[in-house]
């Protein structure tokens, strides 16, 4: 086993795809620059959007709001009050597929469709938050400008539309004419406040908003003073600023990066979105391990069964990892048949593609943490929110990703932090943003 793990090592090392070899301090720094880059209005990868939404404003108790959360392939709908207590209370729960991705919409059936959506529902709040996870410029009336769509959305007439005014527009087309008055914002945003409100007491010195499922993100909080690019803003106070990290192009992704994002809608963006969220792991270690057979490190018998290997996504590649010989695992049951060898050398490569997904997550959180100076007292740590299905469900990756913060966070930098994980924080973050601001 040691031979074939070494033979993958080393075809992933001529890929350019070997996780050894990334610097976590080294791109950490290249990551804190762009930041700081992001803020100043300069040429950047990190946009480093400000979201005029502040933290630690009173939840009012009982009063509905109308929650929206857009950021994969499915929209979700609810109704949310506070009760007594601070617990959110969900109703009227629904899930609908996202428009635009199943194929391209235009700007009047993508905002109709959600116009639709929420027909049950308008007659119970006049106040809407709409978590929306693309990237998109919030106005100071906390409405957003859509920048562009990813996670394989397809409607580009809406790049560069007012979301919560096209909403509204055709709310009102829809027959319904009283006001509604709409707050965008992030899913990290949404994870970042949904924290604070699960976490009374003032345990935490600061938090980050942190989302690796279908794409990833992060968010913090950051003083106005250094946000230089928004001469208006109070210098004293504070606001949450969505990075966009998914677009980070520092580090130089190998051979079969670059293939898989030349067959996106995308090119050129969201490379980093494309080195570690589920939208593209599967598809990645897919692409690998079709090049690894071109190579010949798997057997003839597997080269035969590739036929349409693209069609792997991160469940199948997850479940391998899982159960490498259940053959109910549509990759595992192309290898029925094949020489044992081949079983080991597909999972060392996707195993090895998971622990760089880890590195560089862990760069991205230990990144923010360092700017957001928080963490420094071990009796109030640095809370990090996450939320997505990658970052909890995929074999080993929380784990992995804490194994590289403890070291270069906690052991080399002297920061204390904490993830916590609150349930349906995307639609309560949303929540406390419509009913605050």
């Amino acid at each position: 086993m040691k031979a074939t793990r070494q033979r993958v090592n080393d075809f992933l090392k001529s890929m350019g795809m070997d996780f050894k070899k990334i610097d976590i301090d080294k791109y950490c720094r290249l990551f804190t620059q762009e930041m700081a880059t992001g803020l100043q209005g300069k040429e950047s990868s990190l946009k480093m959007i400000p979201t005029y939404i502040e933290m630690k404003k009173e939840i009012p108790c009982r009063e509905p709001v109308i929650v929206l959360d857009a950021g994969g392939t499915n929209l979700r709908a609810a109704v949310i009050h506070f009760d007594n207590t601070g617990r959110a209370v969900i109703r009227n729960f629904a899930k609908y597929p996202m428009p635009g991705i199943g194929g391209e919409v235009t700007k009047k059936v993508f905002f109709k469709t959600i116009a639709g959506y929420l027909h049950p529902l308008l007659n119970v709040s006049k106040k809407i938050g709409f978590c929306f996870s693309y990237p998109t410029e919030i106005m100071a009336n906390k409405d957003g400008k859509l920048i562009t769509f990813n996670k394989e959305v397809k409607a580009g007439e809406v790049v560069g539309e007012l979301i919560g005014q096209g909403l509204l527009a055709a709310i009102k087309s829809a027959g319904y004419k009283a006001d509604k008055h709409i707050v965008l914002l992030n899913d990290t945003v949404s994870t970042m406040l949904a924290a604070q409100a699960a976490t009374p007491g003032n345990l935490f010195s600061e938090y980050i908003g942190f989302v690796l499922g279908t794409g990833t993100n992060s968010c913090y909080l950051e003083s106005n003073r250094n946000i230089t690019k928004n001469r208006e803003l109070i210098p004293h106070n504070y606001q949450i600023i969505n990075i966009e990290s998914g677009n980070f192009n520092k580090v130089p992704g190998g051979i079969i990066d670059r293939q898989l994002d030349r067959a996106t809608i995308d090119p050129a963006r969201h490379t980093f979105e494309k080195m570690i969220s589920g939208a593209y792991l599967g598809p990645l270690c897919a692409k690998t391990i079709e090049k690894a057979a071109d190579d010949d490190l798997l057997s003839t018998t597997f080269k035969g069964k590739m036929v349409n290997l693209q069609s792997l996504d991160t469940k199948d590649i997850n479940s391998y990892l899982f159960e490498p010989h259940n053959q109910a695992n549509t990759l595992s049951s192309r290898l029925h048949g094949c020489r044992k060898e081949d079983y080991s050398t597909i999972y060392y490569i996707i195993e090895s593609l998971v622990e760089r997904a880890a590195k560089l997550a862990a760069i991205n959180l230990a990144s923010v943490a360092l700017k957001s100076r928080g963490g420094r007292k071990p009796d109030k740590p640095l809370c990090i929110s996450a939320e997505g299905t990658t970052f909890y469900r995929v074999k080993s990756l929380q784990t992995r990703i804490k194994y590289y913060l403890d070291d270069y966070l906690m052991k080399e930098n002297k920061c204390c932090y904490k993830i916590i994980n609150v349930k349906n924080s995307s639609l309560i973050g949303a929540a406390i943003a419509g009913l605050t601001n």
